[in-house]
């Protein structure tokens, strides 16, 4: 596990970290719930994942209540810079979440998803992953020359 400092979370016993967890720096966890971590996720600078919430009423707000919901990042996702996560949201497997985007909701496995509020954008395919296989192997081949 690689935490880039600074890091900042409210309490850090409410935290699990699979396999294989990266952070960049600045990454802010608000965990008044448990936030899970699946295998092999990587986070790109100024990532914010919060439990915590408010009330959106004035006068209940007011009283200075919270409330906390559970937020889990499934195996094999990339989260780009500047994200921020809200409570409740679960992320399935095999995503990527492009910089800048606020996921309110959940994101289902195998997709890029993005935007203000984060919505996917296409699915991941066997198409994107023999491109990546052959930009490695190109990438192999100039190292060896």
């Amino acid at each position: 596990m690689v935490l880039t400092p600074p890091v900042y979370f409210d309490h850090g016993d409410r935290i699990s970290f699979g396999k294989h967890f990266y952070a960049n720096t600045d990454l802010t966890i608000l965990d008044e719930n448990y936030v899970t971590f699946g295998d092999n996720v990587f986070l790109a600078p100024h990532v914010s994942i919060y439990t915590a919430g408010h009330p959106i009423d004035k006068d209940v707000r007011n009283l200075e209540l919270e409330y906390a919901k559970a937020v889990t990042i499934g195996d094999n996702v990339w989260i780009g810079g500047n994200v921020v996560i809200n409570p409740g949201v679960t992320i399935g497997s095999d995503v990527v979440i492009d910089s800048g985007s606020v996921v309110v909701k959940d994101i289902p496995s195998h997709v890029v998803a993005g935007g203000n509020p984060c919505h996917v954008i296409r699915q991941i395919t066997d198409k994107d992953k023999n491109n990546w296989h052959t930009q490695l192997k190109e990438y192999e081949d100039d190292i060896e020359k």
